[in-house]
């Protein structure tokens, strides 16, 4: 299940290195498919597009989910006027080159904020996105505050490759704060997080994922789980709500989607293979299923349209199973 986090990647950018004082208003206008803040020092409130404001104190992580755009202030109807942060203050494009900006100390201490910005642009990682809300936010002092650590001290240094640092330390953050999150007590993680602690479904989740393009069938799956090809379909289905052949057709897919967009040079039956299918008219069929058109279709289609053709989860299901 690893890779459902392996394509999340962060193009990091610091604010406020040494005092961002009230009052203040930075207005993250990218809309980023995930940004993740969290502070050092001080704190505010992360104000949503559309939402309650969410306060952050110190070693505290918000995770925002996009379209959606936000705000960091030092209080919900603060007077400081917002300041656009996204073209002037990270540019994912550029590799989100790192900026310092800072407010004049009024004697009330500073706050440091640490923001860091996710494309997310894969299919792989949809399942994640998907299983998120707008704003999540998790308090101080679990596993994160040791990241937070090592981001304390590099932030306050210039250094060759800190970007590089930054970015990877957030990366760290944000599986520690997403794990926080699915294991919240009275949370409601998704089926899939729930069923890779599962002795029998979660080794076979872990195949699927590790060996995509191995020629899987109920019972050689049920041989490697150890249970019989009745308790693996059973056990399976109830966790993960669908049979395993049928998750495994939808994972296929989406990393197929994947390599259209990511290898132009690569042939649709190089494609096919790398995802388990000998025959190319094969996939091809499994892949209009699923995602609505064909791979050469897809591949043509401008990366918004792709995303609007692909087919709810319901859809998908009731496409696959008929």
């Amino acid at each position: 299940m690893d890779d459902l986090f392996r394509g999340v990647r962060a193009h990091g950018s610091l604010f406020g290195s040494s005092a961002l004082s009230p009052p203040f208003a930075l207005h993250f206008v990218d809309g980023a498919p995930l940004t993740l803040c969290t502070s050092l020092s001080g704190g505010g409130w992360i104000v949503p597009e559309h939402g309650e404001p969410e306060p952050l104190h110190a070693y505290d992580t918000v995770v925002v989910r996009g379209p959606g755009t936000f705000t960091f202030v030092d209080e919900p109807g603060t007077g400081a006027e917002p300041v656009a942060c996204g073209e002037f203050c990270a540019v994912p494009e550029l590799g989100g080159t790192r900026y310092r900006r800072g407010w004049r100390d009024d004697g009330d201490g500073p706050t440091t904020l640490i923001v860091g910005a996710y494309p997310v642009h894969g299919e792989i990682s949809r399942p994640l996105l998907d299983a998120l809300p707008p704003v999540l936010r998790v308090d101080g002092g679990g596993t994160g505050d040791a990241v937070l650590d090592h981001l304390a001290v590099e932030a306050a240094v210039d250094a060759p490759g800190q970007q590089v640092v930054l970015d990877r330390l957030l990366d760290w953050l944000l599986v520690c704060t997403l794990r926080a999150w699915f294991d919240r007590p009275g949370g409601e993680p998704p089926a899939w997080w729930t069923a890779r602690r599962d002795p029998v479904a979660g080794p076979v989740l872990r195949l699927l994922h590790d060996e995509p393009a191995a020629p899987w069938t109920v019972a050689t799956l049920a041989k490697r789980a150890g249970v019989s090809r009745s308790t693996l379909a059973k056990r399976f289905a109830e966790l993960v709500g669908e049979p395993p052949l049928t998750y495994l057709t939808r994972h296929r897919m989406a990393l197929a989607a994947d390599l259209l967009t990511e290898r132009p040079d690569a042939t649709v039956a190089e494609v096919a293979r790398a995802v388990g299918y000998a025959d190319p008219f094969g996939f091809s069929a499994a892949f209009k299923r699923v995602r609505g058109a064909t791979p050469s279709e897809f591949r043509r289609r401008p990366p918004e349209k792709r995303a609007a053709q692909v087919l709810s989860d319901r859809q998908q299901e009731g496409i696959v199973k008929g």
